[in-house]
């Protein structure tokens, strides 16, 4: 099968969407399939792509106002050139809005089956950084998901919001975790003691440092007793949270096994955005051997068992956060119960495993269209 994965970012970004699509295409790849990835040029222009495990197009790009860490494609006829000389069974839009829209009508205009995948809560970020644009943002999705043959939400509250929203068509795709990479076996104990070098309870946050991550609940954390916050990831919030965050230690962006070392030596995780349509930090401090504090909205509420793998909180209540880490906090064995449930609960969900759902739903699709030209 040849599948032209056209998406709104792509490594080296560090996010969701990047982050799914590249694993996408690996499973493509390692399934014996043919992918060929459209996707923003990064700052420097083109690649670098040579990690890629397929061919990778790069559209003309410019960075987004206020946020530059965020590249915006440019319209380009290279996405339909690329689709049409790659000789796509398939086009599979990974969180489409821009790039995704005209990848969306080059598969319209060449009579090909499309795959759209929500990823990114754009209704959301509209509230947060225009304070309106909530209905625009939704018709702007419903348009673009409503031409897709089929659109695959990470979560259960991703699916109800699409299809409370008008969108058709729309089945549960989650998130795969690397369980080898992600593993309590790399707990460090040097680590610890650098980071938190009197001995004091670490609650860590991975993530960007963005307005929409509300990583500004977690000061009531910083002035608990004997807990040291640790601080991973960048963005435009960097230096409003230095000062909102007293004594916290901010480690900039880490990646790969270096990032997987943080992750299992943290006592507890504490995800603070309310707008996850997932919430893959969450699943990999699971796949890590830490308990979850996580708002119950959108992704978490799938992925954490409150009481179990950790503690659902109010969204956007610092007071109620800072509450969770406490009580956490006050219980090793507590800490320890729901860290190993987590580990439990993630141990099936590979990327292997939910690439080959991916195929299934490609398949679905596929004979569907088979089905309508015999009719």
């Amino acid at each position: 099968m040849r599948v032209v994965i056209v998406t709104e970012s792509f490594p080296p970004d560090v996010n969701g969407v990047a982050h799914c699509a590249l694993q996408t295409a690996r499973h493509l790849v390692d399934r014996g399939h043919s992918p060929l990835v459209v996707a923003p040029a990064t700052a420097a222009g083109t690649g670098p792509d040579a990690l890629a495990p397929c061919p990778v197009v790069r559209v003309p790009s410019l960075p987004l106002p206020g946020y530059p860490q965020v590249r915006v494609a440019l319209p380009s006829r290279r996405v339909a050139a690329a689709i049409a000389e790659h000789r796509a069974d398939l086009v599979h839009l990974a969180s489409p809005f821009v790039l995704g829209v005209r990848g969306m009508a080059a598969a319209t205009r060449l009579g090909l089956p499309a795959v759209a995948v929500y990823q990114t809560d754009l209704a959301g970020y509209a509230r947060t950084y225009v304070h309106a644009g909530e209905a625009a943002a939704w018709r702007r999705i419903r348009s673009v998901h409503a031409a897709a043959d089929l659109t695959l939400a990470p979560s259960s509250a991703a699916l109800h919001d699409l299809e409370s929203h008008g969108v058709p068509r729309v089945r549960l795709w989650p998130r795969g975790v690397d369980t080898a990479r992600f593993h309590p076996g790399l707990r460090d104990e040097a680590l610890r003691r650098e980071l938190a070098p009197n001995g004091e309870l670490i609650v860590g946050y991975v993530g960007r440092l963005a307005p929409e991550k509300q990583v500004e609940l977690l000061a009531g954390v910083c002035g608990l007793e004997g807990v040291r916050v640790v601080v991973v990831g960048d963005g435009p919030s960097l230096p409003t949270l230095t000062e909102t965050l007293p004594g916290a230690v901010f480690l900039g962006r880490r990646t790969g096994d270096e990032l997987a070392r943080i992750f299992a030596s943290l006592d507890v995780f504490a995800h603070t955005g309310p707008f996850e349509t997932f919430c893959q930090t969450v699943q990999e401090a699971m796949a890590s051997g830490v308990p979850v504090v996580a708002p119950a909205a959108g992704g978490p509420l799938d992925l954490v068992a409150h009481g179990r793998t950790g503690l659902l909180v109010p969204p956007r209540d610092a007071a109620a956060v800072r509450d969770a880490v406490w009580a956490l906090a006050a219980d090793p064995g507590l800490r320890a119960a729901y860290g190993a449930a987590g580990r439990a609960t993630v141990e099936g969900r590979t990327w292997a495993a939910v690439g080959d759902q991916l195929l299934g739903h490609y398949a679905g699709v596929l004979a569907g269209r088979r089905m309508a030209v015999a009719a």
